[in-house]
Order: structure tokens, then C-alpha cells, then sequence
């Protein structure tokens, strides 16, 4: 019997209205758009208004993915979210999603991986669908990061959006699908990026307000040299884990956290010129929103063929890194 993979059968996407451009920004903060735009490619992004939640745009675009799929919400038997700014602590985000599209008795959860928990929930989904235990499953990963941001700190507030993204995935035995996985973490290197209040270490309260626990943290330079390797090595795991190389690639998707990180790891992955999906410069880092929003963008644009090839990677808090590779 062939194994069972899961096929992507339908995409979508959904962002907030509201852009926020370079110039707005530096009237908030002491940067400028040339600064911005050379250190990470970011001219614009998409900022949440005060009564949108995160399940204000994870539910359009899983219903986006759901009709592109030809498949009622009440099919579905699995629902993961990734993200690390759900709705509220508890419930799960994903069991907002899975009463408003009706699937009544799917089994529905969260995945908190940073930027990588698209990645994650991808091969959690895959494992659901070739151990048997579901046949469909929807994948969102969303993120409403201005909400905790640090509109004062201009290293930081510059780079990260919100909105969401949504894939359906069926089971299938015709070869296309899933094709290998690999993730990896390192919780040595937390402090990073994290977000130090708002948990029961550190829980809501004045004093946790004042001393400004309740806004990301991130070491950039860091990050950034240690992000350029581990997204490299981690595709590169992926491929060989399906018998695949560089010049195997069709399309290149990965997390758009900075401009030049994404150069530096599609020159060390050989990506052919025109082969890599960038829109970071329209949705600044939308953390695990950023691979699927991109995706449903490449394929309403009929520019993935089926038999291509696709790449995943990412690299996000935790620290946390992953890649998927996809034929279409």
C-alpha cells in the first residue's frame, strides 16, 4: 500500500487593512526609511486595529483554503494554529476556528514555535495523516505582533506585521504532498527573542506593565548570524531526508524575517535567480503567518505548477528552526 502524505488541496490568506509605512514610522521613532529598508527590506506592513483579535483573520483564511479545497468545514477532523499571539491563553485560538467553520468534533490545539510554528504544525499535520488518525486538516499560522510591540523601540518596532494564512491538507497516495520534514530547537539560546511577561512567571500585573515585561525582546545581531546557518543546515536536512538537492527546488518560501537573511540563505541553497518568493517589503515579519501568506500569494498568482517542488524554511523564538519540502 502506498503511504499516505498530506497534499495541500487549498491556501488562503488574510490581513488587516490598516498599512503602516516607513515614513509614518519615522515620525513615531528616530529611524528613517532608507534605514529600515537597507537593514531588512521592510517598506510597509499591516497592523491590526484595536478590536481585531487574531481569529479576526485566521477565520477568512481558513475559509479561503476551505473553498479553494472544495471542502466543507464540517470534513475537517483536525485544526492547528500556530502562533504565539492567540486570541486570549486559553482556549486554544484553533477552537475558535473550528466551531465558526463547523467541524464539531475535530480535534483542535495550538502550537507556540515563533516564527517556525507554521513549520511545526505542518509536520504535527503530516504525522495526524500518516499514522491514519485524519484524513483532512487545516494549518493556520496567524499573528497579531503589534500588539506587542514596543512602539518605542525603534530596533524592533520597524520589523513585525500581522494577518494570517491557512493551508488544507487531505490524505493522498499519489506522490504528491509532504515529502520530508525537519525541526530542530535550542532552549539555550531563549533569550534572544521572547516576551518576558503576560505568563505565571511573570504574570499580568502594575508593576509588570511598568518595567515594559509585556513587549518583545530580541537580539538582533545575534539572531541574525545564527538564523543565516541554522536555515541553511535545516533545508538542507529536509531535502536529503526525501532524496532531494539544491537544483531540485521549484520554489524556494521562506520565513520573511529579513531581506537579507533570505539572500544569504538562498545564495548557500543555490536557488536559481527568480526561484525564491519574497513580500517581505509589503508585510514586514508576520512570524508564522509569513509562510503561508506568501504561499496563497505564489499560488493564486498560477505561479506553483503541480510536480513542483516547494522549500519551506523558518527560523523563530525558542530558539526554534524547520523545514518542509512540498510537491505540489
Amino acid at each position: 500500500m502506498s503511504r499516505k502524505r498530506g497534499r495541500i488541496v487549498g491556501t488562503g490568506m488574510a490581513v488587516p487593512d490598516r498599512v503602516l509605512t516607513n515614513a509614518e514610522l519615522e515620525k513615531m521613532v528616530d529611524t528613517s526609511d532608507e534605514w529600515i529598508t537597507s537593514r531588512s527590506g521592510i517598506k510597509e506592513r499591516r497592523i491590526a486595529a484595536a478590536d481585531e483579535s487574531l481569529s479576526t483573520f485566521a477565520l477568512p483564511a481558513s475559509e479561503r483554503a476551505l473553498e479553494m479545497a472544495g471542502i466543507p468545514g464540517r470534513e475537517v477532523e483536525v485544526v492547528i494554529c500556530a502562533t504565539v499571539t492567540p486570541d486570549m491563553p486559553f482556549p486554544a485560538t484553533a477552537t475558535l476556528i473550528q466551531d465558526r467553520i463547523g467541524a464539531r468534533r475535530a480535534t483542535a490545539f495550538d502550537v507556540a514555535a515563533g516564527c517556525t510554528g507554521f513549520i511545526y504544525a505542518l509536520g504535527i499535520a503530516e504525522q495526524f495523516i500518516e499514522s491514519g488518525f485524519a484524513r483532512t486538516v487545516l494549518v493556520i499560522g496567524g499573528e497579531i505582533l503589534s500588539k506587542v510591540v514596543d512602539w518605542t523601540d525603534r530596533s524592533t518596532c520597524v520589523l513585525f506585521g500581522d494577518g494570517a494564512g491557512a493551508v488544507v491538507l487531505s490524505a493522498g497516495d499519489d506522490g504528491r504532498g509532504i515529502l520530508g520534514s525537519a525541526m530542530h530547537a535550542d532552549g539555550s539560546m531563549a533569550d534572544l527573542i521572547y516576551l518576558p511577561g503576560g505568563g505565571s512567571k511573570h504574570p499580568p500585573s502594575p508593576e509588570v506593565y511598568a518595567r515594559n515585561l509585556t513587549t518583545i525582546k530580541m537580539r538582533g545581531n545575534e539572531t541574525f548570524k545564527i538564523a543565516v546557518r541554522s536555515l541553511a543546515e535545516v533545508s538542507d536536512e529536509a531535502l536529503r531526508s526525501c532524496g532531494l538537492g539544491h537544483g531540485d527546488v521549484d520554489w524556494f518560501i521562506p520565513h520573511q524575517a529579513n531581506r537579507r537573511i533570505i539572500d544569504a540563505v538562498g545564495e548557500r541553497l543555490e536557488i536559481r535567480d527568480g526561484h525564491t518568493y519574497v513580500n517581505i517589503e509589503r508585510y514586514g515579519n508576520t512570524s508564522a503567518a509569513s509562510i503561508p501568506i506568501a504561499l496563497d500569494e505564489l499560488n493564486r498568482a498560477g505561479q506553483v505548477e503541480p510536480g513542483h517542488i516547494l522549500l519551506f524554511s523558518a527560523f523563530g523564538a525558542g530558539l526554534t528552526w524547520g523545514a518542509s519540502v512540498v510537491r505540489w
